[in-house]
């Protein structure tokens, strides 16, 4: 029980702290812009987000988004549904280390 208790403080000394802003990018046009990470508040553009060491993925209702930052390649894949079945969006996001 000891052993578990000191991992979990060791897993949450690791975490992240504060905000983040990294830029990401189009990769077809190249158009670029900011996404917002809260990771005091679990949240990107305000929006609450699962973070893990893995991945941080958010909803975004406004467009209906379901977006996946790969937090290792900075891939940011946003899924978007609709009637016709919906479609992918690749994207490129520059990760602070």
């Amino acid at each position: 029980m000891l052993t578990v208790a000191m991992a979990a403080a060791a897993v949450s000394s690791e975490a992240r702290h504060g905000e983040a802003a990294p830029t990401c990018s189009n990769l077809a046009s190249g158009a670029s812009w900011q996404i917002r990470i809260d990771y005091d508040k679990v949240t990107v553009d305000s929006y609450p987000a699962r973070i893990s060491d893995a991945q941080i993925s958010w909803h975004d209702s406004t467009d209906g988004g379901n977006y996946t930052l790969d937090r290792r390649s900075g891939e940011l894949t946003v899924v978007v549904a609709s009637s016709t079945g919906g479609y992918f969006l690749h994207h490129r996001c520059k990760l602070e280390n």
